[in-house]
Formats: C-alpha cells, sequence, structure tokens
C-alpha cells in the first residue's frame, strides 16, 4: 500500500482507506484533479481520464462561462500536464497562483474559460493589502441606462441593435451590423 509521508491517491482509490462514505467526499473534494493523473497500472493512462474529465466539462458549460479548479500539484510536471490537456478540450485561460513565494499558503486556481478568453485574475501576495484596499465603489451608473431602456419600443432598430451588442459582451457569435439590420419584412415571408 502507500508508504508513510505520501499522498493517499499513490496507494490507490480512496475506497481502500476510507469508508464508502468517506471515500465520496473525497473524490468530490478538490483533490479530485490529482485522482485523475495517478497511474496504478501501466494500462491506465492519465493524459487520456484528465482528457475526458476536460471535455466532458466542457461540453456541460455554456459559452462565455468560467471554471475555477484548486489544485495541489506534486511538481511541474503533473501541472503541465493537466493544463496541456484542459487545453486540448478546448478551455482557455491558465493557472493563478496565491501567495507564491510562501511554502504553506501557497495555492493552486485553473482558471478555465468556454469561449472567449477574458482576463486571468492576478494571485494574491504577501504585501497586496498595503498596496490597494479593496472597498466597492457605489454608483449609479447603470440607473440611466435602465430608464432609458424602459421607453425602447421592441422590436425596433435600437432594440436589435443593443441586442445584439449585448450578445458580443457574451462571447456569442453575432451578425455584423448592416444598412438591413432590425428591418421589417415584408409579410409574405
Amino acid at each position: 500500500m502507500a508508504s508513510r509521508g505520501r499522498r493517499p491517491e499513490h496507494g490507490g482509490p480512496p475506497e481502500l482507506f476510507y469508508d464508502e462514505t468517506e471515500a465520496r467526499k473525497y473524490v468530490r473534494n478538490i483533490s479530485a484533479v490529482q485522482w485523475l493523473c495517478n497511474a496504478n497500472k501501466k494500462s491506465e493512462n492519465p493524459a487520456k481520464r484528465l482528457y475526458c474529465f476536460f471535455a466532458s466539462l466542457f461540453s456541460v458549460l455554456v459559452r462565455g462561462s468560467r471554471a475555477v479548479l484548486q489544485l495541489y500539484p506534486e511538481n511541474s510536471e503533473q501541472l503541465e500536464l493537466i493544463t496541456t490537456q484542459a487545453t486540448k478540450a478546448g478551455f482557455s485561460g491558465g493557472m493563478v497562483v496565491d501567495y507564491p513565494n510562501s511554502a504553506k499558503a501557497k495555492k493552486f486556481y485553473l482558471c478555465l474559460f468556454s469561449g472567449p478568453s477574458t482576463f486571468i485574475p492576478e494571485g494574491l501576495s504577501e504585501n497586496q493589502d498595503e498596496v490597494e484596499p479593496r472597498e466597492s465603489v457605489f454608483t449609479n451608473e447603470r440607473f440611466p441606462l435602465r430608464m432609458s431602456r424602459r421607453g425602447m419600443v421592441r422590436k425596433s432598430r435600437a432594440w436589435v441593435l443593443e441586442k445584439k451588442e449585448r450578445h458580443r459582451r457574451q462571447g456569442r457569435e453575432v451578425r455584423p451590423d448592416t444598412q438591413y439590420t432590425g428591418r421589417k419584412r415584408k409579410p409574405r415571408f
């Protein structure tokens, strides 16, 4: 079985170490990705297992959505394997490391985007509290936009253009705006 000081996933599946209820908790834990990297036999392929996981996750997510997984990789090769298989499955994004200079507080987050990639958040560091305080700023910028939208007639050219712009911001594919955008069709259609 597993030798002392090694991770439990090296020795076998969680059912060997825990009863069935505890094993279910552990598999749903954030260490589930590490279990996919483990190979007990020569016939097992961790790369294929990871690709199947990320491909099924990609098929479930809506275009433009995000998924963030917290990881504890053993080494850089395991980290490279995980990110490569996620990219191969269709995700964009990258790795974010909180407290990179700390041995105990270091945390790895795999930020995955399905669709157009947005910005990857910066990781936390020890001296970040001094640089920028995190406070919410409340403004009324959205209020005039809501008020102007109330008077907009549905299916008008302005309404169609605004809806197309909203879909572009969400990352959806939208036909380009032309002189025919928002025109009424003839009744024969």
